[in-house]
């Protein structure tokens, strides 16, 4: 067994976090964009259910 075969044995294959970051950093600005608007949408959601379903209770 050479060294060469030796190494390609003990490599595994990468998992699926190191895809997703290197997906990442490859895509960059595109990923950023997707993650903020995504993040703004919920936040906004949450928002309009808090207001909405506000409890109005008689003083």
């Amino acid at each position: 067994m050479t060294k060469k075969e030796n190494l390609e044995k003990n490599v595994a294959p990468p998992s699926f976090i190191k895809l997703a970051m290197r997906n990442m950093v490859r895509k960059g600005s595109k990923s950023l964009i997707h993650f903020s608007v995504t993040f703004l949408i919920l936040f906004v959601i949450l928002i309009l259910l808090a207001i909405l379903a506000k409890p109005n209770i008689p003083i």
